[in-house]
């Protein structure tokens, strides 16, 4: 990184010195082959504290200038000896010079020097005393003050002055004030004595007005001031006293000023349904069934509006039918019923995520009032509040305390020194007081504060003794002169603590302290001075015999340097125990080189006394260039006793430097300033060759690889080199940036070319510069712009990332901060996903200060209505946590009870709040609990089933599991990506039938889990099978059949599993989910199958004497390809499902990129199974971008077959249906076991009566019966004497040992009126079969008898799934794509059908290819055999490769089962339709 040197102008006494000044102009030198640029490949791993810094002298200077409100323009200049520390050089330099600016645009920093003194004091007690982060153009300055012993010094100064004539002291014009002159009304109109001692100033030294900036911002200065007696003012500062929170602040208020509360677009209170791009393919044709509630009828209205048909013209459409309403269709919303969500006026219905996903009749409600503002929006009061982030932060509560005890210990210390300065006595109530002073200030004390102490006592001690000495060194003298001293060191104190940490006071007029400069010049190296530990536990006392630090430079994950202290130091006891190093750590990097994000670690370690090895015990790391300057002067940084984070996670927010701890480490840094200057010139690149074929093919090849993690060192380096041959056709910008050799100058710069010219495809694309790969502000910048261009609803799906995407961002002010504080004051939506991610992550090891401060911040922008809604939420999470616990904690009998006891605090608390959002939902709106659908699960966790009052009259109950003791964030980032692949699927017109419940972490090991009605696990309807349940394989088929009776229903229940079961094996194959078993694998019983439960994925496989649980590539058993096939009898449905497979696995494969991403953005999330490179590799394998879609069908294809194969999953499936069998106890609540009713057919399939209504003596003399069903639904059916017969004839087999009702046989009949008696008699047999035993009134037989056809008559009639081709015919036949690139020819074998041995049985086929005229064996290729199959699937790849043309040659194909000959035909491959899916006839003959 290349630096441009700027300084102001040298301060002289006169102009024309000035004018004999050197210049030295910006240095922006290119890298010889020689030189080796700062990248990754050059790390010092042990650096010496010894080594060199400079290799030429360096003169130390001071500049002293008391502390005084009032001053003399006269300047002079103080030295004070001192000691060279150990680390610290010299030499024989020339004069240093001052210089100004080249002009000349570069990449990196220019440093600035403040004024140059003459000689610079090699120690003092501080180093650079005044420091802090910096803003806009804030400076520090180097504090030096004199003590008693040296003050004769001062007349002797003027004399050093006159011994160098190259350097003056004072400050030029040009140079910004650094103190205002303050109102002469801040001031106490009398002042105390001790007021006066401090602001006395020897004649000698000459000072100035109004030369100094602000300590903070004149224009946020409140008006409560406390003043003390003696000359120590605190002021309030409600914005806090640190610059960096205080920009933030003013940051977060600007970002809410452009949202006012009259903005009904922007601020319109209401939560609006989710919507993505219009599924053209899904809804080309598609109308909906909806049903409209209006306000002012009872009577529902129906519409069948088409897909693309606008909210706001099905609104005008409806006003047609309300006469009495005369407003105008802008005037109406159109709610969901159930929902406070509401439906866009400017958006299709199909783009809405409601009408994508629910086939049903949609309930809406027609409602008024579009302008008026929702509950939850912003008032004209949130417009007007201040933003003080304090007062929103819960763990600076104490800011307030500790301002008022502060004040409360000045005041005493004020109250004993005019005491002192009264009666010379009582020096140790003036101690106590300081100490006070110090502990109050975080334990700190400076050297200043010790030295002027000892000196007191000291005085005191030699107060009897006489003095031969002028007046202004007796004892009252120096007593004034030495308290003088104290007093303006306690000033400063308070000053570079409330500038170093986060306070809610400031001192209301900073002394002003002396700047110790060094003129580094443009190669000068990193060094500063650990000064000290301050605060050093007892323990830490008792246990460590010494101590030492180390310090690490890191940028982006990686090391840079490390330089390790040498020197064991013990702890002193003063005030407190610290630890005093004052040592010099100097880095062999050059300032300019270093890039912008260095970061700086550094590690406080204890020798024990007992192994006498070095304990890690704290650590700190900062930003060597906040806000693209150098820290400059002394600042005081907080440690954390937390273990050390990993390397990768080394950023400014892991640690919050600025936030009081209990150990405190002290660094002076030089006061030099270095500014990062931006290059504004483009390298211009329009004269490059075309680059050879093979060059862009690897770089196809490469960028295959979606992440810079999954490319090794030496394909890095190949990508770079051709970096200007990429673009976005070939390549994405994240490879490309991310193989970057280093982060110096040039290479900075030709990202940044890179960065300017490269056109982003799609804004996703840019979620891959916001990994921590990337900690480069400009290219963080440029991907949050891209992101800016997505819609709300596109945004909110990625929040989880972005809210990750946080931790390494370099400041709070950051551009993806901005986006998600705008973006949370467009949408309701955003705000509480939001809200609730910022929660959780607070739960993290690290950044956790950075995340309270942005929660604050969204609280703010979100107005009092709703973050009093986020308060309501939050306290709702808190008691039923409090629930969990104690049922947890009760004993098992007694749990039951302690539930319903407990739940009263739910009652409470609704009472009080009335109503509050669903964590999980907020569109949906609660008002109280259903108690007797409460109950508890058994499972380990003993996770809640809390039932909530829909607070919407139109809306059913909620039924939600709170789990307490599992971390559900990884459930969370399963259904997160699991949602982005369905609504892939849906834009490409695939509708998988996906139940993914929403799932949200709200702490610490909890969280709230969606309950799906109507559904059951399979391990249930298992158990209802019997003991070799799982072993069956008619299961699931028997079971949807019992809750289907209808033909209708069952076919579309049918559909709903082929389509769902290949979605979640296509989902689980990708991301590798484990544990999975038939406990958490769910059905409902419209047919749709969804997993639960991931707490094991990306193949972190359970193991059982070292063996993986998990042996198939994922959960496709041959239960459910009996249900696919209807028992074998459409076997074409199991290609049909293959087919189904390998096209969602294809389409889901082209956004591999996006995918991986989204994974490579959680890594750092802390989750358990997601941690590392190894983790991206895993779904990288799976995904396969690599490959063709040819390779990937054949390779899906294979893992069907091997889950298909797999038995271990039914024995894995056994095993747990038996441990559930044994641990269900019958004590338990009905709610947590599997009830009888949820096996068999549910009420609402069972007959309450059948009625004979008529006899038809036309055709087969039929009975007319109509059936009432449970739910009052009629039916009408039409059976025969005979079928009554049969029926009777089943029922005595399956229940033989019940006794059933006797059967009007024909010979019970009279020989008149058998018509008549057969009604009263078969109507009296219906009768007692249906309120006769359960298990034979909802029998298979008897539900099917009377609700449609037999059940196996009517699926042999039909086929539900109708995806493939039809078969018409009996024709055999072989599914074929062939393919011819690049002299390759490729044949993927799909499928054959129809195929038979000669004698008519299923043959064992495989297939063999000859390329013809070449029919030799080496021109032979075969598929492997599939066993006993007349529709058997390959998708097998056959390769023939330097096929130099197709004109001439002929494929010849022949099916054979092991050697008997089935099937053949020859191809002419020059009239073959490439790259499409063709059925061929098989011949019986070879020709």
């Amino acid at each position: 990184m290349a630096y441009c040197w700027k300084t102001d102008l040298n301060p002289s006494e006169s102009h024309e010195k000035q004018q004999k000044h050197q210049e030295f102009h910006s240095v922006n030198q290119p890298l010889f082959p020689s030189q080796a640029s700062l990248g990754f490949d050059c790390v010092v791993d042990e650096i010496s504290n010894k080594i060199p810094l400079y290799q030429r002298e360096i003169e130390e200077n001071t500049i002293f200038v008391p502390s005084a409100p009032h001053w003399d323009s006269e300047r002079h200049l103080l030295d004070e000896t001192h000691q060279p520390s150990s680390n610290e050089f010299t030499s024989k330099s020339s004069e240093l010079s001052c210089h100004q600016v080249s002009k000349t645009a570069v990449i990196g920093f220019r440093h600035s020097v403040l004024p140059s003194p003459q000689n610079i004091n090699k120690e003092s007690f501080w180093g650079n005393p005044r420091g802090k982060y910096h803003g806009a153009d804030d400076y520090g300055f180097n504090i030096l003050l004199p003590s008693s012993t040296s003050l004769h010094k001062i007349n002797s100064q003027s004399e050093l002055e006159n011994e160098n004539h190259n350097y003056h002291i004072g400050f030029e014009s040009n140079i910004p004030p650094i103190y205002p002159s303050l109102s002469t009304d801040l001031m106490p109109k009398e002042e105390s004595k001790s007021n006066i001692n401090m602001n006395i100033v020897e004649p000698s030294l000459m000072l100035f007005k109004g030369s100094f900036p602000p300590r903070t911002w004149e224009s946020t200065w409140p008006k409560n001031i406390e003043l003390t007696s003696c000359s120590i003012q605190l002021v309030e500062v409600p914005q806090g006293s640190n610059v960096s929170l205080a920009s933030f602040c003013n940051k977060v208020k600007k970002i809410r000023e452009t949202y006012h509360a009259s903005d009904i677009n922007s601020n319109s209170g209401k939560i609006w349904s989710t919507t993505t791009a219009f599924p053209y393919t899904l809804f080309s044709n598609t109308k909906f069934n909806i049903n409209i509630f209006t306000d002012n009828s009872t009577q529902r209205l129906h519409f069948t509006p088409y897909a693309n048909y606008l909210v706001k013209d099905l609104i005008a459409e409806i006003l047609h039918f309300c006469p009495n309403d005369q407003l105008s269709p802008e005037n109406h919303l159109l709610s969901i019923c159930g929902y406070e969500e509401y439906l866009q006026h400017d958006y299709y219905l199909g783009s809405h995520r409601i009408f994508q996903k629910n086939k049903s009749v949609i309930q809406l409600n027609l409602q008024k009032n579009r302008e008026s503002p929702g509950n939850l929006s912003r008032k004209h009061e949130d417009d007007h509040s201040q933003f003080y982030l304090n007062q929103l932060l819960e763990f600076m509560h104490i800011w307030k305390v500790s301002r008022q005890c502060l004040s409360t210990v000045i005041k005493k210390y004020d109250s004993h020194l005019n005491c002192l300065l009264k009666t010379q006595q009582n020096v140790d109530n003036i101690i106590e007081e300081v100490k006070n002073i110090c502990g109050v200030l975080g334990c700190v004390e400076t050297k200043q504060i010790t030295d002027a102490v000892n000196e007191l006592k000291l005085i005191l001690q030699r107060e009897a003794e006489k003095f031969h000495q002028n007046s202004e060194t007796s004892a009252k003298g120096l007593i004034e002169k030495v308290t003088t001293e104290l007093s303006t060191s306690i000033y400063q104190l308070i000053d570079i603590y409330c500038s170093s940490f986060y306070a809610d006071f400031q001192p209301l007029n900073a002394p002003v302290r002396s700047v110790s400069c060094v003129n580094l010049g443009p190669h000068s190296h990193l060094s500063f001075t650990v000064y000290a530990a301050h605060n050093i536990p007892e323990t830490w006392v008792l246990s460590y015999k010494a101590f030492s630090f180390s310090c690490w430079l890191t940028y982006a994950g990686k090391k840079l340097c490390q330089v390790r202290n040498c020197r064991n130091i013990p702890v002193k006891k003063l005030f407190f125990f610290l630890v005093n190093w004052n040592e010099m750590i100097n880095f062999p990097l050059e300032i300019k080189s270093l890039p912008r994000e260095s970061m700086l670690t550094i590690k406080l370690f204890g020798i024990n006394c007992a192994t006498n090895n070095a304990d890690l015990l704290a650590w700190t790391c900062l930003p060597l260039f906040p806000k693209h300057k150098s820290i400059l002067g002394s600042v005081l940084f907080s440690t954390t006793l937390q273990s050390e984070p990993p390397i990768e996670l080394i950023a400014p927010g892991v640690w919050d430097v600025s936030q009081p701890s209990p150990v405190t480490l002290q660094i002076d840094f030089p006061a030099t300033e270095w500014e990062y200057m931006k290059l504004d010139s483009e390298e211009n690149r329009s004269d490059l060759e075309e680059p050879p074929k093979e060059c862009l093919k690897h770089i196809a090849r490469l960028s295959q690889k979606q992440s810079p993690l999954l490319l090794s060192e030496e394909k890095r380096r190949y990508l770079w080199f051709y970096r200007f041959y990429c673009n976005n056709e070939n390549c994405s910008l994240p490879l490309v940036l991310g193989s970057a050799p280093g982060w110096d100058e040039r290479t900075v710069s030709e990202m940044h070319t890179i960065l300017r010219r490269w056109k982003i495809s799609h804004p996703l694309e840019a979620l891959g510069l916001l990994t921590s790969s990337f900690p480069d502000q400009e290219i963080r910048k440029v991907a949050v712009q891209q992101l800016d261009n997505l819609l709300n609803d596109e945004l909110l799906e990625y929040l989880p990332q972005l809210v990750q995407a946080v931790k390494f961002e370099w400041n709070l002010e950051s551009p993806l901060v901005q986006l998600l504080l705008h973006r949370s004051l467009q949408s309701i939506q955003i705000a509480h996903r939001l809200y609730w991610l910022l929660k959780d992550a607070q739960n993290e090891a690290y950044f956790k200060s950075w995340y309270q401060k942005l929660l604050a911040a969204l609280q703010f922008c979100a107005g009092k209505a709703l973050s009093d809604e986020f308060s309501k939420e939050k306290k709702l999470i808190k008691i039923l946590g409090d629930i969990g616990e104690k049922v947890k904690s009760a004993s098992d009998p007694q749990r039951q009870e302690v539930l319903k006891k407990e739940l009263g605090r739910l009652e409470e608390f609704f009472q009080c709040a009335n109503t509050c959002h669903l964590p999980l939902n907020p569109a949906l709106c609660i008002k109280g609990i259903d108690g007797n659908a409460c109950s508890y699960f058994t499972s380990n966790a003993l996770p809640l089933k809390i039932t909530f009052i829909n607070a919407n009259p139109m809306g059913k109950n909620i039924s939600v599991i709170f789990k307490a003791g599992d971390d559900l964030r990884q459930d969370m980032l399963v259904l997160q990506i699991i949602q982005v692949m369905d609504n892939i699927w849906l834009q490409e017109g695939l509708d998988m039938q996906m139940i993914i419940y929403r799932c949200l972490s709200t702490g610490k090991g909890q969280g709230l889990v969606q309950m799906v009605p109507d559904a059951v696990t399979l391990a249930k309807i298992h158990r209802h099978s019997g003991l070799i349940g799982p072993l069956k394989e008619n299961t699931i088929k028997k079971w949807f059949s019992q809750h289907n009776h209808l033909k209708v229903d069952y076919e579309e229940a049918l559909r709903n599993f082929f389509y769902s079961c290949a979605g979640w094996c296509v989902v689980t194959f990708i991301l590798g989910v484990c544990d999975r078993h038939n406990d958490n694998i769910m059905l409902t019983k419209s047919g749709h199958m969804f997993h639960i439960d991931f707490g094991k994925f990306l193949g972190h496989a359970q193991t059982f004497g070292g063996i993986k649980r998990d042996r198939a590539p994922f959960i496709f058993t041959s239960e459910m390809e009996y249900f696919i096939t209807e028992g074998g009898k459409n076997p074409q449905h199991f290609q049909d499902f293959v087919e189904l497979c390998c096209q969602a696995y294809n389409i889901v494969r082209r956004h591999s990129r996006l995918l991986l991403n989204l994974l490579e953005m959680m890594l750092h999330a802390g989750l358990p199974e997601l941690s590392g490179i190894q983790d991206l590799k895993y779904v990288y394998n799976n995904l396969r971008p690599q490959d063709t879609d040819l390779e990937a069908t054949s390779h899906f294809t294979k893992k069907i077959k091997e889950s298909l194969e797999c038995f271990p999953v039914k024995l894995n499936n056994l095993i747990h249906t038996l441990a559930q069998m044994t641990a269900i106890s019958p004590a338990k609540s009905t709610s947590q076991t599997f009830s009888q009713e949820s096996c068999t057919p549910s009420a609402t399939r069972s007959i309450q009566r059948a009625t004979i209504l008529r006899f038809s003596k036309k055709t087969n003399h039929l009975y007319l019966i109509q059936v009432t069903h449970s739910n009052n639904k009629i039916s009408l059916t039409e059976k025969s004497f005979d079928q009554f017969s049969k029926l009777h004839s089943q029922l005595q087999k399956q229940f033989a040992s019940l006794a059933l009702p006797e059967f009007p046989h024909w010979w019970h009949l009279p020989f008149t009126n058998s018509d008549h008696k057969r009604f009263r008699d078969l109507t009296h047999y219906m009768e007692q079969i249906l309120n006769g035993p359960y298990e034979v009134a909802n029998s298979d037989c008897v539900l099917s008898f009377f609700l449609s056809e037999p059940m196996e008559q009517t699926m042999e009639k039909s086929s539900p799934v109708d995806l493939g081709e039809k078969f018409p015919d009996t024709k055999p036949k072989v599914q074929l794509v062939i393919s011819y690139k690049d002299a390759k020819l490729t044949i993927l074998v799909k499928h054959m059908k129809n195929i038979h041995l000669p004698d008519g049985s299923a043959p064992s086929a495989h297939v063999e290819f000859y390329l013809l005229p070449y029919p030799s064996e080496a021109q032979r290729r075969k598929t492997k055999s599939v066993p006993k199959c007349t529709n058997p699937t390959y998708n097998e790849i056959v390769v023939y490769d330097e096929v130099t043309e197709l004109q001439g040659h002929v494929l010849m194909l022949i099916v054979k089962s092991k050697t008997t000959f089935v099937g053949a035909i020859n191809i002419q491959l020059c009239s073959v339709l490439l790259n499409e899916e063709k059925w061929y006839p098989l011949g019986n003959s070879i020709i």
